[in-house]
Parts: C-alpha cells; sequence; structure tokens
C-alpha cells in the first residue's frame, strides 16, 4: 500500500465490522497492522473466532450494547450473503448521515444494499482469499451517495489487503467475481491436477506434490515481479521442439486450456447473477 493509502487510516474515524469471519478477520489483521486505532474499532460477530477475541483485547469493541451516541463513519458488511437479508436491519441504526457502508458480499447489487440502507453512501466490493496475507486484488463500485472523501476511505481499507480497481458499471462485477473472486480456486486447481499428472508419469506423490506447488508459487511470484506479459513470459520458457512446447501443443489445442477456461469463467458469471437474483 502506498504511504499515503496508509495516512489514511489513522483518520479513518470509528469503523464497525459485521461479520468476522476468514475474509472479515483478515481484512481487521491487515487494518490494525497498517495503524488503524483499535479504539476506533467495532466487531459484531456472534460467533467470533479466538483470533477475532485475542485482537479484542487490543482494545477493539467485540459486540458492544447499543450505544445510540455512538458515530460510525464507515460499516463493513462482511456477513455471508445468505444472512444479509436478516444481518442488515439490526445494523442499520448504526449507520448515520456520514456513514459508509462498504460491502464485501458476493453477489449482493447496490440496489439490494440500497433497499437495507436507504439514502446512504455505499460501495460493493470484492475482494479474493489472497487478501489474507496482502497479495489479493479487489474490485469496487460506488453508488451515487460516495463523496471523494469517502471513496478515499473505502480504497484505503481495501488497499490493506492489496491491489484495489475501481469501475463504474455495476453489471461487470458477475464476471470480477468469476476471473478474480473465484479466480484463486482455478489456481489451485492447477497444482492439484499437475501433481496427480506427475504422479501418472512415475513421481512419487510427495515430491510430485511439492515440484507442483514450488512452481505455481513461484510461477506466480515471477508473474507479480517481472513486467512482461503473461505471453511473454510463457514463450521464454518455451524452446522451439523441446519438452514445454510438447506439453503446449496439447493445452493450446482447440479442445484445450482456453475454451475450457471459457466455459468455467462463464458458468461462475451465470451463477453469481443468478445469487443476485
Amino acid at each position: 500500500m502506498a504511504q499515503s493509502e496508509k495516512s489514511r487510516l489513522d483518520d479513518i474515524g470509528t469503523l464497525a465490522l459485521v461479520g468476522a469471519g476468514k475474509m472479515g478477520g483478515a481484512m481487521l489483521e491487515g487494518w490494525l497492522a497498517l495503524g488503524l486505532d483499535p479504539r476506533n474499532v467495532v466487531v459484531i460477530d456472534p460467533k467470533p473466532s479466538e483470533d477475532v477475541v485475542t485482537l479484542s483485547r487490543k482494545g477493539i469493541a467485540l459486540n458492544p450494547a447499543a450505544d445510540a451516541n455512538r458515530t460510525i463513519g464507515t460499516l463493513v458488511l462482511a456477513v455471508k450473503p445468505q444472512v444479509a437479508a436478516d444481518v442488515m436491519p439490526s445494523v442499520a441504526g448504526l449507520t448515520g448521515p456520514d456513514t459508509l457502508v462498504l460491502s464485501i458480499m458476493a453477489g449482493k447489487t447496490l440496489g439490494f444494499l440500497q433497499a437495507g440502507f436507504p439514502n446512504a453512501a455505499i460501495v460493493r466490493a470484492m475482494p479474493n482469499t489472497p487478501a489474507a496475507i496482502g497479495r489479493g486484488i479487489t474490485v469496487a463500485v460506488p453508488n451515487a451517495a460516495v463523496t471523494a472523501d469517502q471513496r478515499r476511505r473505502a480504497n484505503a481499507l481495501l488497499a490493506a489487503s492489496g491491489a484495489v480497481e475501481w469501475i463504474s458499471d455495476e453489471n461487470l462485477m458477475d464476471a470480477v467475481t468469476a476471473v478474480s473472486g473465484s479466480g484463486p480456486a482455478y489456481v489451485f486447481l492447477l497444482a492439484e491436477t499437475l501433481a496427480r499428472a506427475g504422479v501418472a508419469a512415475g513421481l512419487p506423490e510427495e515430491l510430485a506434490t511439492k515440484l507442483a506447488r514450488a512452481t505455481v508459487e513461484g510461477s506466480g511470484e515471477l508473474l507479480h515481479r517481472s513486467p512482461l506479459d503473461p505471453a511473454t513470459l510463457r514463450q521464454n520458457v518455451t524452446s522451439p521442439g523441446g519438452t514445454t512446447a510438447a506439453a503446449l501443443g496439447v493445452l493450446m489445442a482447440a479442445d484445450g486450456v482456453d475454451p475450457l477456461m471459457r466455459r468455467a469463467v462463464a458458468a461462475a458469471t451465470k451463477r453469481s447473477r443468478e445469487l443476485a437474483g
């Protein structure tokens, strides 16, 4: 995160995190590590994890009694989408005319959120699981009520877990979910299938697993650090007539990875639209 974004956490105001599961808890740890004052944080979670309970000892208010005098600057919704309709009415009273509502719930549209928080400034965001190690990417879309300052505030909070991209067309969020939201699972599947292929080629299972995992890890880090695009990096590994070229002849065939990934992303996009209702 850029230094300017870190400094935004110093004056973020009071933040209420509703739902501190894997994603919400990971984001909370990132915010505290980057200087968010725990005394300005309220966590609302009926079944907090041990990690969250431990964090609460730093000064976080965990499931406090209702306080009508508490002013919430930012309300972060990180509950499971299927319980959103039940949870939102119970926390709507925490919001005021200047409260920013930041949702990281998959599939829940701005329209859905605006029905629960009428006239509120709302940002809908889609992070992914590498956020847990500060290497995620989040795509965010604001509603018309979000001010420039509130957008900067949302950006600072989201950037604590990795890169942030903003869009103006909410219709893109289903494809975003299919590519980056679900994308880590595709990469993990690659590591799984590469290891199984190694076993099928005669490698001991433990060695095949180590080779596949290290290869995916290292290739991802090279992609992260290199200024070259993925196609160029692929070409740099491929010698004409060599072993890599033989494998790519299968993977890049007409029925290979490209059409398969297109179908997978299309299926995830379709499901995202269905979940949005």
